[in-house]
């Protein structure tokens, strides 16, 4: 509840600002600015176009809808509802980091006033959060060195070196590159490597420590020893499948799947709406209709 209301209050200025944006373009007939079409017609064998090799660039929508990509209640493949099957592994030291982190969304979540999320103050989401917040539409551009993800929530963005170097060596408090120690980063150290024509496998570690990044929406933990593993796979032309598995030998006791999800490839010139964190949004949302959201 706390963070649709807060992403919509973002949003109204926003599409006004968008408005305004594509009514100055009216007199440039060459110029267009289309919205997602979360309506596309089915892929089939007559409309089905092969990948291109090598290269997973494009403008992507999630294919499940505008609501696909959000993961309220937690990371896709896990859902923190309270289900067994949707339980993970947690390591003692795991179990006693989430036990003190306080949602507002999940089987755990608490009143506003109670959350500790560092999401509601603006703190960034870290890696790999930000595969698991609002994910519904998102830019890759690419190079012969590196792809670059552009995450339409907070304007954000991360690069994956495809140019053959190693993946760096975790640390305590970073990680070490050429011999050097490197710090922590918020989206880490990735590298990708093709696996196939159509197949981009992706390492990252090197992310930020449990005292400053959450794992997904319901208060799930993941700390500095994380290693995330992604699977880009370009299916088709228009398809593009998303998956990712988290390897946190702090927080969990084996590797567990978050993520597997399926885009759509849209129009180069889509344009979404501006989603950025505002301290001063949250606060209106704490003055306005924050009392009732407690009881």
């Amino acid at each position: 509840m706390l963070s649709r209301f807060w992403v919509s209050m973002v949003g109204l200025s926003a599409a006004a600002l968008t408005v305004s944006i594509a009514t100055s373009g009216q007199n440039n007939s060459k110029v267009t600015w289309p919205d997602v079409d979360w309506h596309k017609p089915p892929i089939t064998a007559q409309n089905r176009k092969p990948a291109p090799r090598h290269n997973i660039a494009g403008s992507w929508s999630t294919a499940g809808g505008p609501d696909a990509g959000t993961q309220a209640p937690g990371v896709q493949l896990k859902p923190n509802n309270g289900k067994p099957e949707n339980a993970v592994p947690y390591t003692p030291h795991g179990l006693e980091v989430y036990k003190t982190h306080k949602p507002t969304e999940g089987v755990a979540a608490v009143a506003p006033k109670e959350q500790n999320d560092p999401r509601n103050i603006c703190e960034p989401l870290g890696f790999p959060r930000w595969n698991h917040y609002s994910l519904r539409f998102s830019q890759i551009f690419q190079d012969d060195s590196k792809v670059a993800i552009l995450y339409h929530y907070d304007s954000r963005w991360r690069v994956i070196w495809i140019d053959g170097r190693p993946l760096p060596k975790v640390l305590d408090g970073g990680v070490e590159i050429d011999g050097q120690f490197r710090e922590q980063r918020w989206m880490g150290y990735s590298v990708g490597r093709w696996l196939d024509d159509n197949t981009l496998e992706v390492q990252t570690v090197g992310t930020m420590p449990e005292d400053r990044v959450w794992l997904d929406n319901a208060g799930r933990p993941v700390s500095d020893q994380v290693r995330v593993t992604e699977t880009f796979r370009r299916v088709d032309f228009d398809t593009l499948e998303w998956s990712e598995t988290i390897n946190d030998p702090k927080m969990y006791t084996k590797p567990w799947d978050a993520l597997k999800m399926s885009f759509r490839l849209q129009d180069s010139n889509t344009e979404e709406n501006e989603n950025i964190c505002s301290p001063v949004n949250y606060q209106i949302y704490l003055d306005t209709i924050g009392k009732d959201a407690e009881k």
